[in-house]
């Protein structure tokens, strides 16, 4: 596949891309990705639900990209609205905006796999210009990290959209639930640093924390208290600021006047 740069510079990647396509076939039809090149090297497949990781061609993605990740988001080709919306988005953005040309589409996997390979022709060029960069001077032997204490699943959590992390938080907690009742306590224990992790990069309005507490408890109460905060979650995150009055009288029922920490009322 070839890229062909209609904004930015091939010799120059900015590491964030708008990249589009045009579906064969007899009507005007647009597909597009969202590339981002992240500066440390990682793989995306263990954050993804196993039925989607093994349809997905995840090491495509990294394959002659040592030093960096390169990933679309979304994962796969997805409709466009216009040509002309796609480019005023990668203007005002600052983004680069490639054009993959015209591909046969005829099913997801064709969208995934076009979408794996163009994030990693697009990620081995910033490579080849990282490459010619000065290197950089060290400021002191006491100001430097080790890569060790960079937390890359936080980073990674941070960036995802507060949807997909509650979508995520509710993957785990109905695994947490089943490793509680199966009594397996090392899967349990790795579970509940993944979903502490989550739950910390989400703004303090969902209550994931105690989302999280409800649903690691033993007792009957505590998987019905977790369903609950995730769905008061939900309808914030969706904005149906209506339907969340009654959730939280019964969230109140149930803790029977418990604290719930420092967590004020309710904001858009």
């Amino acid at each position: 596949m070839q890229l062909r740069f209609e904004l930015g510079d091939a010799q120059a990647p900015r590491g964030h891309a708008l990249l589009y396509a045009r579906a064969s076939g007899g009507a005007e039809r647009y597909l597009a990705t969202y590339c981002v090149v992240l500066p440390i090297q990682f793989s995306i497949g263990k954050y993804l639900p196993p039925i989607l990781a093994s349809q997905m061609p995840i090491e495509a993605m990294s394959q002659g990209v040592a030093d960096v990740s390169a990933m679309p988001i979304p994962l796969m080709l997805e409709d466009a609205d216009s040509l002309a919306a796609l480019r005023q988005l990668a203007e005002r953005r600052g983004d680069d905006f490639c054009d993959l040309g015209t591909l046969l589409i005829g099913n997801d996997s064709h969208r995934l796999t076009f979408a794996a390979e163009a994030c990693t022709e697009y990620g081995q060029l910033y490579m080849a210009y990282r490459r010619s960069w000065p290197e950089p001077e060290a400021p002191g032997a006491t100001a430097l990290s080790p890569l060790d204490d960079v937390d890359v699943d936080a980073m990674v959590a941070s960036v995802l959209p507060e949807r997909a992390r509650l979508g995520e938080l509710a993957r785990l907690i109905s695994s947490a639930r089943y490793a509680l009742e199966g009594g397996d306590q090392r899967q349990l224990d790795m579970i509940t640093r993944d979903l502490q992790r989550l739950a910390h990069s989400l703004p303090e309005k969902y209550r994931a924390e105690l989302m999280v507490e409800a649903a690691l408890r033993t007792d009957p109460t505590g998987p019905r208290l977790a369903e609950l905060y995730l769905q008061r979650a939900y309808k914030l995150a969706d904005e149906h600021y209506i339907d969340i009055p009654p959730i939280e009288q019964e969230i109140r029922a149930l803790r029977g006047g418990e604290d719930e920490g420092t967590v004020g009322p309710v904001t858009p």
